[in-house]
């Protein structure tokens, strides 16, 4: 079964392509903002274009955008190509690149907007608390690993004067084939993590 990869939840944009779980073909892009002009030319550029039987997609955690971008995309093509469409958290695709070596317990730290930071703590066995966007200090008590990972893993370890290990990391779709069967979900509403920044107006009585 070839599996199609989208990750475009942070300021990275990639791609990857399986055929069951050897990787055919990647792209991994820092683009910062533009992932909606990049992600289908980078698609059709893979071999056959990139057309799966099987396609997976980040929700978020991340950019608002991205994570809307990635999805619609991977519903489209699913829908044309008759493929199975899965969603994966992107914090578990970042927690599963530390353990590539050895398992063991991490705390994810990401950019989460508006000075804050998405946190999240994975235990060696693969068990995780819930995601949260703190802001920094609250973000240092919530940290429960020595190694810390993300893009945002640097500066929570400089917050601790007792050494934490950190490691600069984007998630990357070709890492998608180390995700366990059970951290794929056919829901594909969006992991936002905190709610949206636009808020609905008040309805106005009537006059």
């Amino acid at each position: 079964m070839r599996t199609l990869a989208i990750e475009t939840a942070s300021e990275a944009c990639s791609i990857a392509l399986f055929d069951g779980a050897k990787l055919l073909a990647h792209e991994h892009a820092v683009l910062g903002r533009g992932h909606a002009e990049r992600l289908v030319p980078m698609i059709a550029e893979l071999p056959g274009k990139g057309q799966a039987e099987r396609i997976l997609v980040s929700l978020g955690p991340g950019s608002f955008t991205g994570v809307r971008i990635g999805i619609a995309a991977a519903r489209a093509l699913g829908f044309a190509w008759g493929a199975k469409v899965l969603g994966y958290p992107t914090m578990a695709l970042v927690a599963v690149r530390a353990w590539q070596s050895s398992p063991r317990g991490v705390t994810v730290c990401m950019n989460g907007g508006h000075g804050e930071w998405f946190i999240q703590n994975f235990a060696q066995d693969g068990g995780c608390d819930e995601v949260r966007s703190l802001a920094p200090e609250a973000a240092k008590l919530a940290c429960e690993h020595d190694a810390i990972v993300g893009n945002r893993a640097e500066e929570l370890a400089a917050m601790f004067s007792d050494g934490k290990r950190a490691l600069n990391l984007l998630p990357d779709a070709s890492k998608t084939n180390l995700l366990h069967e059970t951290q794929l979900t056919t829901d594909l509403s969006p992991i936002y993590g905190r709610a949206p920044d636009a808020k609905p107006q008040a309805v106005r009585a009537p006059q």
